[in-house]
């Protein structure tokens, strides 16, 4: 059984704050004139040196276009999810990068899948031989290296697994590109007799970002953290693209899915829907 120690979030307020300020294109300065709060302030917890008070989280909220409950209780580290367990997934850290990698399987049987070939092969390598996984799947969410630079070294040691990937991000595993099967929004892959793993396009943090959901299991690479948002890099998709894709992809799953990301710890639907001052 996968079990999580309580680690932070991803996004300190700070990150929030700076992540909803390049989406909206307001500087510190514009946002202290309409907010009434002082430059300086705002430019400090841009640095995570300190945090707001609820009102001024508030007032912020209001020019940002954030929820500004969610965003006091955010600016006052009032909230974590609980630890989540499921029974037939597996997290691993992607050292030396601070990401999260997964293993999933069929219960009973060794059928599996990696999401986010990253960090020390060796590392992965060996999870998945003490495992004795039949691997079938790997799957990539995006073309960022802390989320697919050990690649090349699972599929040579895994040579019969499919390689998932947007066809927009694709390029980012060179030659293995040419041999990765392209699936598109909302397309499912077979995974066992009876079990499909569905794609889900989510982009904006790159314009191929991908998640993939497995049972009632969501792994939403940078797309959605707990709490917050990845930040907006796509070429040509950016910041509400990542916000309509959350609202009309990731939050009509039903509440209890569970949401695994590529940093920080898991989280729900209904958490997030309750919780992220994103939404």
């Amino acid at each position: 059984m996968a079990s999580w120690p309580r680690i932070p979030l991803e996004d300190t307020f700070g990150d929030v704050l700076r992540k909803a300020m390049r989406g909206n294109d307001i500087d510190a300065a514009t946002l202290a004139r309409a907010t009434g709060i002082h430059a300086s302030a705002i430019e400090a917890w841009l640095r995570d040196n300190g945090a707001a008070g609820a009102d001024e989280a508030r007032s912020i909220a209001r020019e940002l276009k954030l929820d500004p409950e969610k965003l006091a209780a955010r600016a006052a580290d009032a909230w974590h999810p609980p630890a989540i367990d499921l029974p037939d997934v597996r997290h691993h850290p992607q050292d030396p990068h601070p990401s999260n990698g997964y293993v999933f399987f069929l219960e009973g049987g060794k059928r599996a899948v990696l999401v986010d070939p990253a960090g020390i092969p060796g590392n992965l390598l060996r999870i998945l031989r003490e495992g004795a996984y039949h691997l079938q799947y790997i799957l990539i969410t995006h073309k960022h290296s802390d989320h697919c630079d050990a690649t090349a070294e699972i599929a040579a040691a895994f040579p019969a697994a499919q390689i998932v990937m947007h066809e927009l991000d694709v390029h980012a595993i060179g030659s293995l590109a040419s041999k990765a099967l392209h699936v598109r929004d909302g397309e499912e892959l077979p995974f066992g007799d009876d079990t499909a793993i569905r794609m889900l396009h989510t982009p904006g943090h790159t314009d191929g970002s991908s998640s993939y959901l497995f049972k009632t299991a969501l792994f939403t690479g940078d797309t959605l953290f707990a709490g917050s948002i990845g930040g907006a890099f796509g070429d040509v998709t950016g910041y509400d693209d990542i916000l309509n894709n959350v609202r009309s992809k990731i939050f009509t799953l039903p509440d209890d899915t569970v949401l695994m990301p590529g940093h920080g710890p898991p989280t729900t639907v209904a958490l997030e829907k309750a919780h992220n001052p994103f939404f």
